[in-house]
């Protein structure tokens, strides 16, 4: 199952599937998560939530697609930390990204259910100032995927009606 980060759904937003030009690709979010294809974590909706516009009425109405941390996710939180403090990252940045930070709870989620994140972020294995989504996956023998390659790995098809 893919699991998407909250970079997905805000930049699709605001570029290229805009609410008003594309809402096939909406449509099919809801879809997939039906089929358990897609989905993401309460935390992530709770990001949504903070904004006042489409994307945030969105994640209301799909409760559904997000889904709660549960007591399994918990069992990776010690060696994410580890992994966060053993790095050459600044305190700042390991003190937002192991507290209640919604990267830490997608990546734990994910090795937990064998999911793949889907997020924009790109690997930098040398940043110390932020720890990102692709380096930590690396770490804990989670996969990961851009919005692209997730449509064309499960089938999506995005037309005009």
């Amino acid at each position: 199952m893919f699991l998407v980060d909250a970079n997905v759904l805000i930049e699709a937003k605001n570029r290229y599937y805009g609410f008003d030009i594309a809402p096939g690709f909406w449509d099919w979010l809801d879809m997939a998560n039906g089929r358990s294809i897609v989905c993401s974590i309460e935390p992530v909706r709770m990001e949504l939530l903070n904004g006042n516009d489409e994307l945030a009425d969105w994640a209301r109405g799909h409760a559904e697609f997000f889904r709660p941390i549960d007591q399994g996710t918990t069992r990776h939180f010690g060696d994410l930390t580890q992994w966060a403090n053993s790095g050459h990252f600044t305190p700042a940045a390991r003190a937002v990204f192991t507290g209640n930070n919604a990267d830490y709870l997608l990546i734990s989620y994910a090795r937990e259910h064998n999911h793949t994140v889907v997020t924009l972020e790109r690997s930098q294995p040398n940043a110390r100032a932020r720890i990102l989504i692709p380096d930590a996956c690396l770490a804990m023998g989670v996969e990961t995927t851009d919005t692209f390659q997730m449509l064309r790995h499960s089938g999506a098809t995005l037309r005009l009606g």
